[in-house]
């Protein structure tokens, strides 16, 4: 049974939230501030999932992600009452794999938890190594590696690189990324897919700037030479 984290400083919403997971079929863990969902997180190596509430007493929602994220690439979904676009870029700024505003219909909800947990395990579908000079990237391992170092991506960062990767000199349009990655529910815009590239730029360092192209008023493209690829 996968572990779910929510946390969310309002008894009625953890619990609501709560019900339907099991119903799912989901092992709820419940948090009632950004302290105890980190605790639960530490605690439990195993968790599938976090449902994050931004504004909660102690530590909000962006700082728990924040931290898990130097640690792992566990998805995290947003789900808070803070509907500005400030709010949801921030939170993807954080890493963030998903922004859900309150109110919503807790079966969306879990339609967008399965999504998330099924593009997880279908990543590791068709393992291999791929490298492009000092770069590689293990899908069978979820790891990334550039000059020797590990890279720690969120699922989304790591979702757009394997994307690149597969199809090198193809252009993906914005559009195509936000439907293949984030899926056809998604309520965001294409500024989304903007914000995660240029993190993702700037992790991958001078690497990311020579390799990940944009392609004005279209989308991105991955930029190797033949003998840069193996």
């Amino acid at each position: 049974m996968k572990k779910i984290i929510v946390a969310d400083d309002e008894e009625l919403i953890r619990r609501l939230v709560s019900d339907f997971l099991i119903a799912e079929g989901y092992e709820p863990l419940l948090a009632d501030d950004g302290d105890v969902a980190l605790r639960l997180f530490t605690e439990n190596p195993d968790v599938s999932l976090l449902i994050l509430d931004i504004m909660m007493p102690n530590m909000d929602g962006w700082e728990v992600c924040r931290r898990i994220r130097e640690r792992s690439d566990v998805p995290i979904i947003m789900l808070t009452a803070r509907s500005q676009e400030y709010d949801e870029l921030t939170a993807f700024d954080a890493g963030a794999d998903d922004y859900v505003t309150k109110p919503c219909s807790p079966s969306v909800l879990m339609k967008r938890v399965a999504a998330l947990l099924r593009r997880g395990e279908s990543s590791g579908d068709k393992a291999k190594v791929l490298t492009v000079d000092e770069l590689k990237f293990d899908s069978f391992a979820h790891e990334v590696w550039l000059g020797g170092s590990s890279i720690s991506l969120t699922l989304k960062e790591y979702s757009i690189l394997q994307k690149l990767l597969g199809a090198p000199g193809r252009v993906f349009t914005r559009e195509q990324m936000l439907d293949d990655i984030w899926g056809f529910d998604f309520e965001g815009d294409v500024r989304t897919v903007d914000s995660h590239v240029a993190r993702l730029r700037t992790k991958l360092g001078e690497w990311g700037s020579r390799h990940i192209k944009t392609i004005y008023g279209t989308g991105y493209k991955l930029a190797i030479n033949k003998d840069e690829a193996d």
